[in-house]
């Protein structure tokens, strides 16, 4: 029983028939970088739990868990909106919004991320009050006094650094993110959208119904490694003083001097979410494959 389980379990991950193999061919199909990469985790996971200066470390790093997590789910969230409406926008046969789109996507991808989260953390947001502000301003002198007053009262410090990093993740994947869409738009045949208007569809219609759901199929691999992408480079954001793992990582080691024990920590915490967010990535692909 336990081999046949072994067995399902084998094609079911690695798509290979493990019976028809012979035995080097099996030796070869095993994944060894997964197995090297499942006992680096193992015995790292004993040592946190067996080693009390690791078990402090693990404890104290993991309060920043749901910062990372939240601010990741955020900020890919809005990513997706953005980086939709643009790569539409790349599309569009309307002159403004394709060059506005390019634009954007040109800059982004122009400019290290690093320097995008400064800017729009430290630049970009306090722009955005100082308008708000000014827009207030002109609300209360055409008789719109409740909501202008509250716009002309908004301060820069009202914005916390948790809103700005996701702003700023959210900006910069929504360029990213674009490109794949465009790619997986221009990925189904044309039939597709004539098919679809010769049945009266109109323009957004055939969109919504007929080519968005089979580009997404097409672009879900690329979805899934921009999140775990993502995962990855919200560490950034610990240059914003906000408290994810990372920066309690740098917090804990700067008052300990425990670098080993916390930045080992640190890295097998992001090892382990992101192995975990492929395999959910691949399951989900095979099973929209399937239907």
């Amino acid at each position: 029983m336990l081999n046949r389980l072994s067995i399902k379990w084998f094609q079911a991950i690695f798509g290979v028939s493990w019976p028809r193999l012979h035995w080097g061919a099996r030796l070869k199909a095993i994944p060894w970088w997964l197995v090297a990469m499942g006992l680096i985790a193992i015995y790292t996971a004993i040592t946190i739990y067996s080693r009390p200066s690791y078990r402090q470390a693990f404890d104290f790093i993991k309060v920043g868990l749901s910062i990372t997590l939240s601010t990741t789910l955020f900020a890919f969230g809005i990513a997706v909106v953005i980086g939709l409406i643009t790569g539409l926008g790349r599309l569009s046969n309307n002159l403004l919004f394709k060059n506005l789109a390019t634009l954007y996507i040109e800059l982004v991808r122009g400019i290290p991320m690093l320097v995008l989260i400064f800017y729009i953390a430290l630049v970009g947001m306090p722009g955005v009050v100082s308008a708000l502000n000014q827009l207030g301003h002109w609300l209360s002198g055409v008789g719109a006094g409740e909501l202008g007053s509250r716009l002309s009262s908004l301060e820069n410090n009202a914005i916390s650094m948790g809103v700005r990093a996701i702003t700023a993740l959210s900006i910069t994947y929504g360029a990213f993110l674009a490109e794949v869409f465009r790619a997986g738009i221009q990925s189904i045949p044309k039939g597709q959208m004539e098919a679809a208007r010769s049945l009266g569809m109109t323009y957004g219609q055939a969109m919504r119904f007929v080519i968005l759901p089979q580009a997404v199929r097409n672009i879900l691999p690329a979805l899934g490694n921009d999140f775990i992408s993502m995962l990855k480079d919200s560490s950034l954001v610990s240059v914003l003083a906000v408290r994810d793992i990372t920066q309690v990582t740098r917090l804990y080691a700067a008052r300990s001097f425990q670098y080993q024990e916390a930045y080992t920590t640190l890295a097998v915490m992001y090892l382990t979410m992101t192995m975990v967010l492929s395999f959910i990535v691949k399951a989900i692909e095979k099973r929209m494959h399937r239907v």
